[in-house]
């Protein structure tokens, strides 16, 4: 059963041309027309994602990666091309996104909390539990300004691992922190996975694909060019990533 369906999804940036060198470059700017290029990013990507199912996304910089992330999210709109979500989505994208830096670890846990769609009370009984997994419970009453970006991200994670619906949507996860946090986040995808949760990860490195993934899909140029098991993409991955050198 297919909890995530993409089918022709096209995207395609506007990007203004800038050419200003000089003084009367930028004079003469103001009375021209502004001048654009398209930057096609991605073009005909169709794949399913079924429940349960650990699915990656790898691909050189620049692929369509995020951008496709993005469109399953709802952040963006595709130009073309269909999202059916079967299910309710979490996506971990930006982490820290909407934090107020004025504010509190507790007060911004609240905000986004709210903003991923658990209420007031569970945002409550779970406190202890996401202060403590962030490891930032002695700095909570601290305002989010003169936290690290360190401790920032660990606190996105742990909110965000507290609110996951039938699906996951992760963009780079166990990037951040020291060891044992990126353990913490382990053990919480392994255990959410057990219990039937889809996901969909993007993903640089090789072992986190190898390890935690049923199958995977190569990226390059906005296409689609390989979707088979996590060994065999890996390969063909490292292989581009090596002629591109």
């Amino acid at each position: 059963m297919a909890v995530l369906e993409v089918s022709g999804l096209a995207k395609t940036f506007r990007i203004p041309e800038v050419h200003r060198n000089t003084v009367r470059d930028h004079a003469l700017a103001l009375f021209r027309p502004r001048r654009f290029r398209d930057l096609p990013v991605l073009a005909d990507v169709t794949f399913q994602l079924a429940k349960g199912e650990t699915l990656a996304i790898m691909g050189r910089n620049g692929c369509g990666k995020s951008t496709l992330l993005k469109i399953i999210a709802g952040i963006y709109q595709a130009d073309r091309g269909d999202v059916r979500r079967h299910a309710g989505i979490t996506p971990i994208l930006e982490l820290g996104l909407g934090w107020n830096p004025e504010l509190d670890a507790i007060d911004n846990v609240y905000l986004m909390g709210a903003v991923l769609g658990l209420t007031l009370g569970e945002i409550g009984a779970a406190m202890d539990d996401i202060l403590a997994f962030a490891e930032v419970g002695p700095f909570a009453s601290l305002k989010l300004q003169h936290y690290s970006s360190g401790m920032a991200a660990r606190l996105a994670y742990a909110v965000a691992f507290h609110a996951v619906r039938e699906v996951l949507v992760l963009d780079e996860i166990f990037a951040v922190g020291d060891v044992g946090f990126i353990m913490r986040c382990q053990d919480r995808y392994r255990a959410l996975s057990a219990a039937g949760h889809a996901v969909l990860l993007v993903s640089h490195d090789p072992r986190i694909v190898s390890t935690f993934c049923h199958r995977a899909i190569l990226l390059e140029g906005g296409t689609i060019v390989m979707d088979d098991t996590p060994g065999r993409v890996v390969e063909e991955y490292l292989k581009l990533v090596t002629a591109g050198r």
